[in-house]
């Protein structure tokens, strides 16, 4: 199924309202449109919006998936601590586990992401909760 351009706008965070961008410096997302937008080709459901740390980067780097180091064979940048990135539910759930949980913007995270994380696990990492 290819990516429509417009699902964006019809896609819903983890709160049910509209998903919002999650980051445009560094361009995230699996179809790199700036959302964590997802669909049948997304098998690693890049869906949960986060301010990364450098502590996460550590943790991510140590389990086997080094965020922090560019790659420009596949136009990465690399991720530095304060970057929002789209990140895998399962790594973010690892993390969790981990004590190493990177913090969660809900706006942002596609609804998704409920397949694989609690919403009361996210909010408890949540930055837009008042």
């Amino acid at each position: 199924m290819p990516f429509d351009p417009d699902s964006s706008s019809r896609a819903r965070n983890v709160l049910g309202g509209p998903l919002l961008t999650c980051s445009e410096r560094p361009l995230t997302g699996f179809f790199r449109n700036g959302c964590c937008d997802t669909n049948a080709q997304d098998v690693g459901l890049h869906v949960v919006c986060v301010l990364v740390s450098k502590e996460f980067l550590e943790f991510s780097k140590a389990s086997g998936n080094d965020l922090s180091t560019p790659m420009p064979a596949f136009d990465f940048p690399g991720l530095r601590p304060g970057d929002r990135w789209c990140l895998c539910a399962a790594r973010w759930n690892e993390a969790l586990h981990a004590g190493k949980p990177p913090s969660v913007v809900l706006a942002a995270t596609h609804e998704a992401a409920l397949k694989i994380v609690s919403l009361q696990d996210l909010k408890n990492h949540a930055l837009d909760l008042q």
